[in-house]
C-alpha cells in the first residue's frame, strides 16, 4: 500500500478535534510530516527523530532550549552546582502535573532516570546517564542493582544529583527528552505506556492516538502551563515511506509540512514552487557513513588505513555541488557550523579532503596486512531520499580504488535502524545526527564515548574518553572548546565514521501556514505555528 493511500485514511483525523484547545473547527490542525518511529513512545528508548518529534512534544524536562537553543528552566524552579560541579540541587515548580491530572515530583524524575540507567531495561539513551554516582553498579551486564545512588529525593519538590566527576555542563543537558519525567502509572506495564503515553509537554495523543505506519494525532494537553502553549488545534503527524510522495502532497494541499529538507529532486525547484514559504538556513545536523570495525577488514590498523582510503576517494565539493545545489556543505568535523565551536577546520582534516593517489596509496598499504576481497556497500534507508549521494559516493570509491561498492537500500528508517541496533547489518551503513542539546557535545559524547547508546560501529578510544570527561568537567568555555579541538583530531585519526557533510534546513511549507520557524536543531516549532 502506498502512502498516499494511507493518508487517504488519516486525513479524516487531521479534519477532526476533541476541542480542547484553540477552537473546535479542526481547521487549525497543522499535518507534518514523520517516518514510523522504531520503538513505543518512551523518552529513554527514543534515539531517532521518528519517534523523538512526537516524545518532544509530549514531554518537557527541567529546562528548555528556546527557538536560538538558550536554556532557561522549565519544570525546574532552581538548580544549584556545588563548587566544583559534582553535586547538583534540583527543586521543582509547584503544581506541574501529567496530562492524566497526576502530579509531576522528584520521584517522577528520579525513578524515570533509574529506570533508563539500568541494564535489565535496555534503555537505548542508558549511556546519559553515565555521568551519575552509581551509573556501572546498575548498567554492568546482569546487574540486579537499579537504583543510581547518586540519586536522592528531599521532598516531592526537591531532590540531589550527586555525579562520579565534574561535569560543568550537566544541567545543560536537563532539556533532551532521556530526562524527561514519568507518571507512576507508566511502570504498571512500560510497553503499553510507550503505545500510549502520558507525558507532561503541550501536547497529549488524540483520540486517533498512534495508528503504526499511518499517523500519530497529537492534540493540545489541557494541563499544561509552560512556555510552549500551542497556538494550534493540533499537529497531525503523517507517516511517509517517501518524501517524494510527502513534498507531492504539499504541493497538493494535503499535507502542509516537509521534514526539515525537500527531496534531493526538488532542491533546484522548491524555493520557485513555494516562494512564500521556504527556508534555507544552517542546520544542526551531521551527516556521515559508518563502516562497523567488528566487520572484516575494517578492524585495527588495517582497518583505520581503509577507512582513510575510502574518505579520500570522493569529492563532497563535487557531490554536494551537483546533488545537494548549495544545500548541503562539505564536512571539515564531526558536528555542525550551526552550533557555536563547530564546523572548525583542524589539524588532522586532512582525510576530508578528496586525494584519489593517497587514497590508492592508503588502499595498498592495507592490501598488504590483508587482501581486501568482497564489497563495500552502504546501506541507507529508502524512504529518507539518499540513494542519489550513496550512489555517487559508491561510484566514486569505485572509480578511485578499483573495489566493489555499491548503495545498498532498505525499505524503511525503522528497519534499518533495528539491523544497526541489533548489531545484525553486515555493511557499512549511513548515520546522521540532530543535536539534542545545543553543544558541539551533544555530537561527540553520545556517538563515540565508549559504550554510548548511539555508538553505532562501536567505537572505544582510551584517549578520545579522556578527552571528553575532561571537556565535561571544564567550566572555562575556551578551555572546554580547545579540549573538544583535540578529541575531534582523535577521531580524525580513526574515523570510527566518514563525515560526509552538513544539511541545511530547505524545506517548503504549504502557504497557508503562519509563524513557520525552524529552531535551533532544525525541527519546526510546532507549537506556534497556526493555519487560516
Amino acid at each position: 500500500m502506498s502512502a498516499a493511500a494511507l493518508l487517504a485514511g488519516t486525513s479524516l483525523a487531521a479534519c477532526s478535534s476533541d476541542g480542547s484547545g484553540g477552537g473546535d473547527s479542526g481547521d487549525n490542525v497543522i499535518s507534518a510530516f514523520n517516518t514510523e518511529p522504531q520503538n513505543p513512545l518512551i523518552p529513554t528508548n527514543t534515539n531517532e527523530v521518528g519517534g523523538g518529534r512526537v516524545v518532544d512534544l509530549l514531554f518537557e524536562g527541567l529546562v528548555s532550549y528556546d527557538t536560538k537553543g538558550e536554556i532557561s528552566n522549565a519544570v525546574a524552579e532552581e538548580i544549584t552546582p556545588n563548587d566544583d560541579a559534582t553535586e547538583f540541587n534540583i527543586k521543582l515548580k509547584e503544581g506541574k502535573t501529567f496530562s492524566d491530572g497526576s502530579p509531576v515530583t522528584a520521584n517522577s524524575f528520579v525513578d524515570a532516570w533509574n529506570y533508563g540507567a539500568a541494564s535489565k531495561n535496555a534503555q537505548l539513551a542508558q549511556s546519559f546517564f553515565e555521568p551519575i554516582e552509581g551509573f556501572e553498579a546498575v548498567s554492568e551486564e546482569g546487574a540486579t542493582e537499579t537504583e543510581l545512588s547518586g540519586l536522592e529525593v528531599v521532598s516531592d519538590t526537591e531532590f540531589n544529583v550527586t555525579l562520579s566527576r565534574p561535569t560543568a555542563d550537566f544541567p545543560d543537558r536537563l532539556g533532551y527528552s532521556a530526562f524527561s519525567p514519568l507518571p507512576e502509572s507508566a511502570y504498571d506495564d512500560m510497553d503499553a505506556f510507550g503505545e500510549n503515553p502520558i507525558g507532561n509537554g503541550p501536547y497529549k495523543l488524540g483520540d486517533e492516538g498512534w495508528t503504526h505506519n499511518e499517523s500519530i494525532q497529537l492534540v493540545p494537553n489541557e494541563e499544561y502551563e509552560g512556555e510552549q502553549e500551542p497556538k494550534n488545534e493540533g499537529i497531525d503527524f503523517r507517516i511517509y515511506s517517501s518524501m517524494d510522495t510527502a513534498y507531492l502532497d504539499v504541493q497538493g494541499g494535503q499535507l502542509d509540512l516537509m521534514d526539515y529538507r525537500v527531496p534531493s529532486q526538488n532542491y533546484g525547484t522548491y524555493e520557485s514552487d513555494f516562494p512564500d514559504s521556504n527556508v534555507n538556513q544552517p542546520a544542526a545536523v551531521f551527516q556521515s557513513f559508518t563502516i562497523p570495525e567488528r566487520l572484516e577488514h575494517w578492524g585495527g590498523e588495517e582497518g583505520k588505513l581503509r577507512r582513510k582510503a575510502i574518505s579520500m576517494a570522493f569529492d563532497r565539493d563535487e557531490i554536494t555541488e551537483t546533488i545537494f545545489e548549495g544545500t548541503h556543505t562539505p564536512a571539515v568535523d564531526f558536528t555542525t557550523p550551526a552550533i557555536e565551536g563547530g564546523g572548525e577546520e583542524l589539524e588532522n582534516g586532512d582525510v576530508l579532503q578528496y586525494n584519489p593517489d593517497e587514497a590508492k596509496k592508503l588502499w595498498a598499504e592495507a592490501d598488504e596486512m590483508s587482501p581486501f576481497s568482497g564489497s563495500l556497500d552502504i546501506a541507507y534507508n529508502a524512504d529518507g531520499d539518499h540513494q542519489a549521494w550513496a550512489e555517487a559516493v559508491t561510484n566514486q570509491i569505485r572509480e578511485t580504488l578499483g573495489i566493489e561498492s555499491e548503495g545498498v537500500s532498505v525499505p524503511t528508517f525503522q528497519q534499518i535502524r533495528d539491523d544497526v541496533t541489533d548489531r545484525t547489518i553486515e555493511t557499512a551503513f549511513r548515520t546522521g545526527w540532530q543535536a539534542d542539546y545545543p553543544s558541539t557535545m551533544s555530537f561527540l559524547t553520545d556517538l563515540y564515548r565508549t559504550g554510548a547508546g548511539s555508538n553505532d560501529g562501536d567505537y572505544s578510544s582510551e584517549e578520545f574518553d579522556r578527552l571528553i570527561d575532561e571537556a565535561g568537567s571544564e567550566t572555562d568555555e575556551d578551555k572546554r572548546a580547545e579540549i573538544v579541538h583535540d578529541a575531534q583530531n582523535v577521531l580524525l585519526e580513526d574515523l570510527p565514521a566518514i563525515p560526509l557533510w552538513y544539511s541545511n534546513v530547505s524545506t517548503a511549507w504549504n502557504p497557508e501556514l503562519k509563524d513557520v520557524e525552524y529552531n535551533w536543531k532544525s525541527v519546526p516549532v510546532y507549537t506556534q505555528i497556526t493555519k487560516n
